[in-house]
Formats: structure tokens, sequence, C-alpha cells
């Protein structure tokens, strides 16, 4: 069971006692005006009632109150769904047909299996090598679709121990009801025992600086903020000013997510920093799987501010992810921490 076990639960029960108790209101009154207000003389003509504003302000206002009332708590759950915490356990799950690819921050990889510690919440960063996956574990209340070519987020707290059903919701293909596999939730402790054994070649974000510099991404992108290239240091969760004419939407900054470094690893030209020449950077679609991606992406967040963490900038130190953070552009921009700005 999850946090969103019990609050889905009540949720749902209570849309079925709402509902069974309005369709069965209208079938009494279906029956009651069909017997009461029957035709009993062929020649028998009723007086026409032309307004009952106490009978039309009741059936319009008492399901209005009703309805209303469970929309607004079916939209704070969503909401509470979709928002994942900022102190969770950052998880990444790569959907391919037909199975789930998982890899945990410490190093350790499964595939069609999930563990994860109780008590502890927990953020599931997905993607999809293929076509649409969907991420569902019934018994946690939790799905969400698994898309290609972007992230999309879970989040959920394991409450008690066990075994639970892991499935793809979405049909993916001849294998998809194959698509199966289990989350095992377990106690912190027998968690670190299993992820321990699990790490040998060393967290994410060890392999992903293997790959920054195996791809040369280190020649252009220099750590000093002299290079052709922007600077990746303290990127992840910063804005970043986009040059004019390079971006599809038209806005001017960006937030430096996980999908915006995706998509500078794989369409470099979709949107070129301030300050910087456009094209310098190489495409690596088709050279990188998801799994690289991301390994890639968890080096440049490991070298950027912690998640929920706080930046020093000139005007304060404020909570990472904020507005009121220094945009990220070229040379020339103004200096964070003191020192001479650098991309990203």
């Amino acid at each position: 069971m999850s946090n969103f076990t019990t609050e889905y639960n009540l949720f749902f029960w209570a849309m079925v006692t709402l509902c069974s108790l309005v369709a069965l209101g209208i079938a009494v009154c279906l029956i009651f005006f069909a017997v009461r207000y029957r035709r009993r003389r062929d020649n028998e003509l009723p007086p026409q009632i032309r307004v009952n504003l106490a009978a039309e302000t009741t059936w319009i206002v008492i399901p209005l109150v009703l309805f209303m009332g469970m929309f607004a708590y079916g939209a704070k759950l969503y909401f509470d769904l979709e928002l994942p915490p900022a102190n969770a356990l950052e998880i990444y799950v790569v959907g391919k047909q037909w199975m789930w690819k998982v890899q945990h921050p410490e190093g350790a990889r499964e595939i069609n299996e999930l563990h994860v510690p109780v008590g502890q919440r927990i953020k599931l960063t997905m993607t999809s090598q293929d076509v649409i996956h969907s991420f569902f574990i019934p018994d946690f209340r939790v799905k969400q679709d698994v898309l290609p070519n972007r992230y999309t987020t879970l989040w959920f707290e394991a409450k008690t121990p066990g075994r639970y059903h892991l499935f793809c919701a979405e049909y993916c293909g001849t294998k998809h009801s194959g698509m199966i596999g289990w989350v095992y939730a377990m106690e912190p402790g027998h968690y670190q025992q299993w992820l321990e054994q699990g790490a040998a070649e060393g967290s994410l974000a060890s392999t992903g600086e293997k790959y920054f510099h195996q791809f040369a991404c280190a020649n252009c992108h220099h750590f000093d903020g002299h290079g052709p290239c922007p600077d990746l240091q303290g990127l992840y969760g910063r804005e970043v000013r986009i040059a004019d004419g390079t971006s599809v939407s038209g806005p001017t900054t960006v937030i430096a997510d996980e999908s915006y470094i995706r998509e500078k690893i794989l369409n470099p030209k979709a949107k070129t920093v301030e300050g910087f020449k456009a094209g310098l950077m190489p495409t690596f679609e088709g050279q990188l799987s998801e799994d690289q991606v991301i390994a890639l992406i968890a080096y440049i967040k490991s070298i950027g501010p912690p998640p929920g963490g706080e930046l020093t900038t000139s005007s304060g130190t404020v909570p990472q992810g904020y507005a009121s953070q220094p945009s990220i552009t070229g040379p020339g921009a103004t200096s964070i921490n003191g020192t001479e700005p650098s991309q990203r």
C-alpha cells in the first residue's frame, strides 16, 4: 500500500455512493411521477404549471454542490499526484518493448522489478525507448503514461513492506500482456543492503561522467566558463536565456530540467543559449541510448545544486528553481557567486 491508497479508495467509494444515490433518486421520482400523475380518463387534461421556483432551484443547486465538491476533491488528489515533493528519492525508468528498465542513483539496475524503501518518497522519472507505455502499480493507486522523446514523472510513498504487481496499462504491441513485473517495498535497512549488492559499477552519476568524457563533451563544456560551449556546473534547475529565433514556442527563458538537458543532447539546435554560437554542438541522436542519456543527466545534476537546496546569487540566497534566480547566458552576463558566469 502507498500514501495514495486510502485517499483514492475513499474517493472511489464516495463517487460510487453519490452516483448510486442520484441514480436511485431519479428512479424513485420517475416511478412516483408515473404512478401519481398518470392519466386516469381519456379526456383528462392536467393543470398547466408554468413555474415552480423551489423545485427548479432544488434540482439545480443540490447536484451542483455535490458534484462540484467531488470535482474539487478529485482535483486536489490529482495535483497531489502530479507534483512530486522536492526531497523524493529519484529513480529512472525506461519503457521498452517489452520490459521495464530501472536505474537507481546509486548504480543498481533492474529489469521488470523495482525495489523501494518503505516510508520514503519515491519519484520516478520515466521515458520510452520506442512506443507509448503506461507504468501502473494497482495496489499503490498510481499510473502514468510513459512517452517517447520526453520525460514524465510519478511519485509515491510505500507504506507497507511486500511485493506488488507492476503492469503496462497501454497496449504497446504483440507482447504487451507480458510487460509485467514486481515492486518490492522493503524496510530501509534491507533496502540499503540490497543496494550495496547491486551497484558494483558505481553510481549513475559516475557512469554519466564516464560518458561525458567518452563522447568528448568535456572538450567544449569547460568547467572554468571559458569554453566555446556553456559550462554545465550549476546548470540544473536554473533559468536559461534562449537566443532570439531558436525557440519554436517563443519563450525567452526556460528552466534547465531533465527534458531541457535531454533535448540539448539529442537536438542541440532546438534552443541556442544566448551568447553562444549556434551549431557548434553535434547531435547525439541515434548514438546514445535512453540509458546513456539518463546517466549523462544524472551527472549534470550531480555537479549542480542539490535538489531542493539553496543557491547563493548576486541578489541573495534563494531556493533552487525560483524565478528570482539569475538567468544563465553567455559571457558578459551578471556574475554568480562573485565569479564570471558561464553558460548554460
